[in-house]
């Protein structure tokens, strides 16, 4: 410690005043003990510290006012004062009635001959917010960067066990980044060589035919299957290419297939559609055809039995709409979304069946407008035994907006507006008690509430122990 070279001197005629308002001054709070360690006096400073809080010390032993693991170090401090080597600073903390621990840094020095201490404390609450800011923040990033590699896994897994044969182009250079190892096998050719070597270089006449599909991407985000053939070999294949962006940048994700003869479609053709029927009619969800009007073509005996029609003969002929939940407004969104979207996926809402009875549904649903019959394809899965058997279940909010909107429809809006205003009410009270450190006292005028009112709320959502009121 480097120290005042005459102090003797440049402080000479100091008064008790003065030396106070030194010593108040260089402090957020500064404690005089006496010689067996009693808050004597007291010096507040800081107008964020609660004055009416530390003015009560007066009169305890210093050591009573931490919490229990600070008392060791106010020991080491009185020890080091008594011993002349006064200069270490250390943390304490002192509980206080309001809630959280507040945390100060302490230093102390001996004075007279009577072994009274002079305590120097300084505030750490904003260096304590600061820290504990900083710990969130490297938690959420180190959560965030665990997600990230667990989804980058994930997709690493699925990319190369994928049977489909599949390139990620660069939208810049029209190199290949990423190929996985069905292209490679598809192409004849290693992993290590496709990746880095320009996309055009792997078919004839690339640089138009691929230069036109790439084009096409770019404008409308997506193209199905041009046929191009492999350079150097005598097989054709169907090329669709997939565009999105990345980190600012275009990234064309290609799809490749093996393209058949027209002589094995048709050797496949017939069993390969009667296979297909067979697992439909027999696939424990509902599957329906319709025409493009939502008019049901055929369907299977699982969709029967679902909206309890007597026969098949009853469902064929009629709209989609008739069993869907929300009359005039469901199917008109699955059309609109097919048309816009070629697909859509587990689409909430509820099937009406013939006798009244209803049931909540997810729909997945895809359209197949080209060729002679144009027609979509729906598949209805009942989710009625995912959903709870608690009797608040069928009212029950969720936590995000998109899950409330899902349940338009299906639950009347008087039941979701006053679910919102229970839930709404619950979080501020939670969010209360933890700003105030489950002060209720607190809490009920932060929330300008009576107590007995907040304890009545607090029955009413299950918070809190309520054995015993606040002091």
């Amino acid at each position: 410690m480097n120290r005042f070279s005459a102090p003797k001197q440049s402080l000479a005629g100091l008064d008790a005043e003065t030396a106070a308002a030194l010593v108040a001054t260089a402090s957020d709070i500064a404690l005089i003990l006496d010689g067996s360690g009693i808050i004597r006096d007291i010096s507040i400073s800081s107008d964020d510290l609660p004055h009416e809080d530390f003015r009560k010390w007066v009169g305890q032993a210093w050591v009573q006012t931490v919490t229990l693991e600070s008392r060791p170090k106010v020991e080491a401090l009185l020890k080091d004062a008594a011993a002349r080597t006064a200069g270490k600073w250390r943390h304490i903390n002192h509980s206080s009635p309001r809630g959280a621990d507040i945390p100060l840094l302490y230093s102390a020095i001996q004075i007279g001959k009577e072994g009274r201490v002079v305590v120097f404390g300084r505030d750490l609450r904003a260096l304590a917010a600061l820290q504990q800011r900083l710990v969130e923040a490297q938690q959420s990033m180190q959560r965030d960067y665990l997600r990230l590699r667990h989804m980058e896994t994930r997709y690493r897994l699925l990319f190369e066990q994928s049977t489909d044969a599949v390139l990620v182009v660069d939208g810049n250079t029209l190199r290949v980044s990423e190929a996985n190892q069905a292209a490679a096998n598809l192409l004849g050719d290693t992993v290590k060589r496709i990746v880095g070597k320009p996309f055009f270089d792997w078919f004839e006449g690339g640089s138009v035919v691929v230069q036109g599909l790439l084009d096409d991407a770019r404008v409308s985000g997506r193209v199905e299957q041009v046929s191009v053939s492999i350079r150097g070999q005598s097989r054709t294949v169907l090329l669709s290419a997939s565009l999105f962006r990345q980190e600012g940048g275009v990234v064309f994700l290609m799809r490749l297939s093996a393209a058949q003869s027209s002589a094995a479609l048709g050797n496949t053709d017939a069993g390969g559609r009667s296979m297909l029927m067979r697992l439909m009619e027999s696939a424990p969800d509902a599957f329906v055809v319709t025409d493009p009007g939502g008019k049901v073509i055929v369907s299977n005996s699982a969709f029967v039995e679902l909206v309890e029609a007597p026969s098949r003969d009853q469902v064929v002929g009629q709209s989609l709409d008739r069993w869907l939940g929300r009359s005039g407004v469901d199917l008109s969104v699955l059309l609109s979304n097919l048309k816009q979207h070629g697909a859509v996926r587990l689409f909430a809402t509820t099937l009406r069946a013939h006798h009244g009875t209803s049931a909540s549904v997810e729909i997945s649903a895809t359209s197949s407008l080209g060729g002679e019959t144009p027609c979509l394809g729906f598949v209805i899965r009942d989710v009625g035994r995912r959903l709870s058997a608690d009797p608040r279940a069928g009212r029950a909010l969720p936590q995000s907006v998109s899950e409330l909107t899902e349940l338009v429809g299906r639950v009347p809006l008087k039941d979701i507006v006053g679910e919102t205003t229970d839930l709404i009410e619950q979080m501020c009270i939670e969010a209360a008690l933890q700003l105030t450190g489950d002060n209720r006292a607190s809490a009920a005028e932060m929330l300008g509430l009576s107590r007995q009112s907040l304890y009545v709320k607090l029955r009413r959502y299950g918070l809190g122990d309520l054995g015993s009121d606040d002091k």
